[in-house]
């Protein structure tokens, strides 16, 4: 695990500070189940591609295991349609890796035709209604300057 945690005190463990942040910026214009289903979509694919974020399996008392989750907390943030393209240019800009999910992928209904909705479009023209950003916790802060954490 990558963290920037100090030494822990005699007897107490440390809170765990990593040097990385995974984020998601939402269109503040979206409907709940619309925020809930773009936010899965979009940090869904982190762990294929980094799986250093993806923690040890789970298990309860009783021995019954579980999947694994993200080691660190995924922060979920808001912002107008013109913030949201301000971050994907940041990122862009900053060779982030990231997600996004445009208007267009609310009337497909499988991965192959959503992958061709993004495809058929220019950058500078996606209708970004999300996008989810990974990587060291400054470069990430600097991508969302003016967004702010969803309520």
């Amino acid at each position: 695990m990558n963290d920037t945690s100090p030494a822990p005190a005699p007897g107490a463990e440390a809170p765990v500070r990593f040097d990385t942040k995974i984020a998601v910026l939402l269109r503040e214009d979206l409907e709940t189940w619309q925020r809930l289903n773009v936010t899965a979509f979009l940090v869904s694919g982190l762990g294929r591609e980094f799986p250093e974020v993806i923690g040890e399996l789970y298990a309860d008392a009783d021995a019954v295991g579980y999947l694994p989750m993200f080691r660190q907390p995924v922060l979920v943030f808001e912002g107008t349609k013109e913030q949201v393209r301000i971050a994907h240019g940041r990122a862009l800009s900053r060779a982030l890796p990231r997600a996004v999910f445009t208007a267009d992928l609310f009337a497909t209904g499988n991965d192959r035709d959503n992958r061709a909705a993004v495809r058929a479009v220019p950058t500078v023209d996606l209708d970004l209604v999300g996008i989810a950003v990974y990587g060291p916790r400054n470069a990430v802060d600097k991508v969302l300057k003016g967004a702010r954490m969803h309520p």
